[in-house]
């Protein structure tokens, strides 16, 4: 009887510290708590978590599927977990490679800033380890998208076509935008900027571990090489050169890479078309999924 009583003491013990650290992790650590779910979502569709070995270090990112190979990239500061909620729809077709950048999530750099350099030649490795001379369809958001273009003109032979989110290699972003927020006030003026306005309220318990990750996170690292991006920034000249289609899948509420950048890329690619997601903003696989996922089905058939 007694040990049955220490038993169950310690099981009470137990549950009461897993509720206490949860609560914990939910209001002081979200982006932490949303990143592990998100990450073991795309385990749970299906997908192996592998490490490749590259010359900026390892690099880590999920694979699985049969089909053509579709390489999702995410953006500064985010992981391969933003893909989640597109993963479990395209696996069921496709051979799905999913990285985490240079720096990002659980790629090699751990520490110290990010160059854009480091981005690129882990992406090309991982890439490279995966793809066994298929040509690829590279989707990305942001950075993304920025990388997808480079790397489409780097590499004509290894990428089939590109799908740019939000993003590309040109200059001429809103500078305003306050991408590293120092307070809650900036970083709910950030997300408003991001997002369309009539997507649900971020509670301040994010938006606070927003600026406390905002100060050593990947994107203020990324950011701190800002001199040496110069070097990876295409022309409108550069961009006429791309043999690949092109589709600009584009949230049209986005204030950061507002419609008129893609638009300006739509004019000088030979081989382009513009996909609007209506209603959501910066990163819309991650603010309107459903949507995102039947034009990004759009641009995967055309």
């Amino acid at each position: 009887m007694a040990t049955i009583w220490v038993f169950s003491f310690l099981l009470l013990g137990a549950v009461v510290l897993a509720v206490a650290v949860g609560g914990w992790l939910v209001l002081k650590r979200p982006l932490a708590l949303l990143a592990w779910g998100t990450r073991r979502s795309l385990a749970a569709s299906g997908l192996k978590k592998i490490t490749v070995p590259t010359p900026v270090g390892p690099q880590t990112a999920f694979v699985g599927g049969l089909g053509p190979l579709l390489v999702l990239i995410h953006g500064a500061g985010d992981h391969a977990g933003t893909w989640a909620a597109t993963a479990k729809d395209l696996v069921k077709d496709h051979t799905l490679l999913i990285p985490d950048l240079a720096g990002h999530g659980e790629s090699a750099p751990l520490a110290g800033p990010i160059e854009a350099a480091q981005v690129c030649a882990g992406l090309e490795a991982v890439i490279a380890s995966q793809a066994q001379g298929r040509p690829a369809t590279l989707v990305g958001n942001s950075l993304g998208a920025w990388m997808a273009m480079v790397l489409a003109r780097r590499n004509p032979e290894a990428v089939a076509r590109v799908i740019a989110v939000n993003g590309g290699p040109l200059l001429g972003s809103n500078t305003s935008v306050r991408l590293l927020p120092a307070s809650r006030q900036e970083a709910r003026e950030t997300m408003a900027q991001l997002r369309d306005t009539t997507s649900r309220v971020i509670p301040d318990h994010v938006l606070d571990d927003l600026v406390r990750t905002a100060k050593t996170g990947p994107l203020a690292r990324f950011a701190a090489t800002g001199l040496s991006m110069g070097a990876w920034v295409l022309t409108e000249e550069q961009l006429r050169e791309l043999s690949q289609p092109v589709r600009l899948v584009w949230g049209v509420s986005d204030q950061l890479m507002p419609l008129d950048y893609a638009q300006r890329m739509l004019a000088v690619l030979p081989d382009a078309r513009l996909l609007p997601v209506e209603r959501c903003g910066h990163v819309p696989q991650m603010e309107a999924p459903a949507r995102f996922r039947a034009v990004l089905r759009e641009a995967l058939a055309d």
